[in-house]
């Protein structure tokens, strides 16, 4: 009755009090409330304080549609492409198997254990107060325990998220317009952060055991970068680990260069086996270390730490407060409560045995069903596997395929900051509800595969 009322009385026109609304209807106080709350979500009504409410002005026709087209001239041609991290980020409908993902699944995440640290956290003294610029000192102190060596608590600037890390770390190191290497493949969200900030992504080559040092000292030569970005625990996608002897390897080819190494160790905590951090091997300043607790507990623990030493840690806590001041003291508190906790090493090692299941599960289910996706190698945990497919496989057209057959998968092209190898498949098994789901995946990526489709049940 109400919206109808809105609807004839028509844009601006003031609606009747509450009180006369009540005597007209025959309702009480908090339905006409509940009754005004609705329309103005809906966007037909506008309340003023001490005026009443109003019909909300309505959109104007497309004909009547202001002109924006002057800001194509105005923004130039710099583009920021969403369009990979959008697709990480993609959720499955009812019914469609997710073999995408980067994050655990909700019957992993230890979301009453996060919520009963949250109860606490916001408990504590000047838990709604400004943090220290460069994060709490407890938490700082935690990340550097982490990294390992003789990284200290100064050497930490505690950041919103790992992705925001690596946005903080390419602007304050390389100035836009010159080279960065990555591996190749790398991570989509790196090469979008790297191009937002006007940088160059250079591929360098891997091997199964990662980067290939020697090429990584040729690359730094032929292009005079002065920053490398990797992930050596865990690469995303090829899952592949450095070892410990080509992790020195690499920080001498960097320093010997002059340059700096982005080390994104993103997935620490999804193996038992991590090696050594670049970071605590380093004692020259060459590295500069990110490491979020978003992959191991939850995509809204927006909470990392940037490790820095020098002039390079001055610059991107400068980076920091300019562009955000810090992060949520009470999302802060959170997670230094729940590091502290018991549940944070039960959630450990819960984790730990279901990627071992989940994997070798994956691997299993592709061997029997999809053998002519060659595993790149088997890895010490992660969530991913990476699959190399026949020269002949249209990846496009297999991942729109699998789409139409009830499977998200994620195409390999966009791994690749220049022209990929062939084509590929990254394949997550921690996204599916269980390894059931898991095999039926893989059963209809292989009917999507040899071209047929079945509905989807």
């Amino acid at each position: 009755m109400l919206r109808e009322e809105a609807d004839r009385l028509g844009p601006g026109a003031r609606l009747p009090s509450s009180r006369e609304i009540m005597r007209r209807h025959n309702v009480s106080p908090v339905t006409v409330s509940r009754a005004i709350g609705q329309l103005t979500a809906e966007g037909r009504v506008v309340t003023r304080p001490g005026s009443g409410a109003f019909v909300a002005p309505q959109p104007h026709d497309a004909q009547d549609a202001a002109d924006l087209s002057w800001q194509t001239v105005a923004l130039g041609d710099r583009v920021v492409d969403d369009g990979p991290v959008s697709v990480l980020l993609e959720r499955a409908a009812d019914g469609v198997v997710p073999l995408t993902g980067g994050y655990l699944r909700p019957g992993l995440r230890p979301d009453k254990q996060l919520a009963a640290a949250a109860a606490r956290a916001v408990r504590r003294p000047d838990a709604w107060a400004m943090p220290p610029l460069t994060g709490l000192l407890e938490l700082r102190r935690w990340f550097a325990t982490q990294a390992g060596g003789d990284v200290t608590a100064a050497d930490a600037l505690i950041v919103s998220g790992g992705q925001a890390a690596l946005t903080h770390a390419f602007r304050a190191l390389a100035a836009p317009g010159t080279p960065i290497l990555v591996e190749t493949p790398t991570y989509p969200g790196a090469l979008a952060a790297a191009r937002a900030a006007g940088l160059r992504a250079t591929a360098v080559p891997m091997d199964r055991d990662g980067v290939r040092p020697e090429l990584l000292a040729e690359a730094f030569a032929v292009t005079g970068a002065r920053v490398f970005f990797c992930q050596p625990t865990l690469h995303n996608p090829t899952g592949a680990t450095l070892p410990v002897a080509r992790r020195e390897q690499v920080l001498e080819v960097a320093r010997a260069a002059g340059a700096f190494v982005v080390e994104d160790d993103f997935a620490r905590y999804l193996t038992e086996q991590a090696p050594p951090s670049l970071a605590s091997m380093d004692r020259h300043g060459t590295v500069v270390n990110v490491g979020s607790l978003t992959k191991i507990l939850s995509p809204s623990m927006r909470v990392a730490a940037v490790i820095a030493r020098g002039p390079a840690a001055h610059r991107l806590r400068a980076s920091q407060l300019v562009e955000s001041f810090f992060v949520a003291r009470p999302l802060q508190e959170t997670a230094l409560e729940f590091v502290g906790s018991p549940a944070w090493r039960r959630h450990l090692a819960i984790v730990h045995a279901e990627i071992r299941s989940r994997r070798d599960a994956l691997a299993a289910a592709l061997a029997a069903r999809l053998p002519e996706a060659a595993l790149h190698l088997l890895p010490i945990g992660g969530m991913h596997l990476w699959a190399h497919l026949p020269a002949a496989v249209d990846e496009n057209a297999l991942v729109e395929a699998a789409r139409r057959n009830g499977v998200l998968v994620s195409p390999g092209r966009m791994y690749y900051p220049s022209e990929p190898p062939g084509p590929r498949l990254r394949l997550t098994h921690m996204a599916a509800a269980h390894p059931a789901e898991l095999q039926e995946g893989v059963r209809r990526l292989a009917q999507a595969m040899e071209g047929r489709s079945s509905p989807v049940e």
